[in-house]
């Protein structure tokens, strides 16, 4: 379980990420909302919610979570264990319901710009929150 959630890892990120970028582009040069855009978004979500099912399985096996019950005062005052214990899985939760709710704002507005803007804030802020507390030593 560990092992195919750090793989989706990679496309959550890579699609997050182009997800962004090509949100901004589209605001910045005024570009048309296009079904392009609206599938990307879609990608990205279902993706993102995927990722979440995946590590909420692996988190509620994984030793971290184990420790946490068993003593969550010690947890607590190492960095490393309460960054796996606590701050990533709450952080990532965070992320994708943010992701969620730019979706959901997104398909309220008529204007491409403020689609494309619904997309660059919610998601740009997911992924800076998703990059924030990655596990980097774990990972690579």
């Amino acid at each position: 379980m560990k092992t195919i959630h750090s793989y989706w890892a990679y496309i959550v990120l890579a699609v997050l990420i182009y997800t962004v970028v090509n949100a901004i582009i589209g605001l910045t040069q005024k570009k048309e909302f296009t079904h392009k855009e609206f599938r990307l978004g879609l990608f990205t979500l279902i993706t993102s919610h995927i990722q979440l099912l995946i590590g909420l399985g692996w988190y509620f096996m994984s030793p971290w979570f184990k420790a946490l019950k068993a003593n969550g005062g010690e947890v607590m005052k190492e960095s490393a264990t309460r960054l796996l214990a606590i701050e990533h899985p709450l952080t990532m939760v965070i992320a994708i319901v943010l992701i969620t709710m730019g979706w959901s704002k997104h398909k309220k507005k008529v204007k491409s710009e403020d689609k494309f803007k619904m997309f660059a804030v919610f998601y740009g802020i997911a992924l800076v929150l998703v990059l924030s507390r990655i596990p980097w030593r774990n990972w690579f």
